[in-house]
């Protein structure tokens, strides 16, 4: 387990941590809880009795406090996060494609007074996005497959992390919308 998901003490995701910042949570009594069935046990020196010391730690683990605002932030808009929202497939074709063939292309173009936001932008592929050019889905006879929308803070961590475990998915999937089969993903 290269990565444990952080929870506030209600229970909301706040970001990813490693091995080392989860055990320091741990030594320093600001785990509220844990869970997960598949620990992770590190390994420490041997002690003056000649036991040695050992840290089991959760693939979820909560804080002591409380995040009053990351919860209502709106996530980064990359390129990576949003390829991954859209499940590396063209919104336009219905093609999935790797991230090297992947655009991001605006619904609205920003030449005409687009955003660069969650709500404004899908994944395209090279071909469509060109195709598309400066019009919208409409004047290019262009449907899109989904509505763009801003993931929400379970869906948001997902979308940031290159493998999950069954425990930690399972965990996020409680919080997911249905505006995706993000099960799937």
């Amino acid at each position: 387990m290269a990565r444990v998901l952080y929870l506030d003490a209600g229970g909301r995701p706040i970001r990813w941590i490693n091995l080392q910042r989860a055990a320091y949570l741990y030594a320093k009594d600001q785990v509220l809880w844990d869970l997960g069935r598949f620990k992770t046990t590190l390994r420490g020196g041997y002690r003056s009795c000649g036991g040695r010391s050992m840290l089991s730690i959760a693939p979820v683990i909560a804080g002591r406090s409380i995040d009053r605002v990351g919860s209502r932030l709106r996530p980064a808009l990359t390129n990576q996060s949003l390829f991954a929202r859209d499940q590396y497939m063209c919104l336009y074709c219905g093609v999935s494609f790797s991230t090297s063939l992947l655009t991001r292309d605006h619904v609205m173009p920003v030449s005409r007074g687009g955003a660069d936001s969650w709500e404004n932008v899908v994944a395209a592929c090279k071909g469509c996005n060109n195709r598309k050019g400066a019009m919208t889905p409409d004047e290019a006879s262009m449907p899109l497959l989904a509505v763009p929308f801003t993931p929400n803070p379970y869906e948001a961590i997902m979308l940031q992390a290159h493998q999950i475990l069954a425990d930690q998915m399972e965990y996020l999937s409680a919080g997911f919308s249905d505006r995706r089969n993000w099960k799937s993903a």
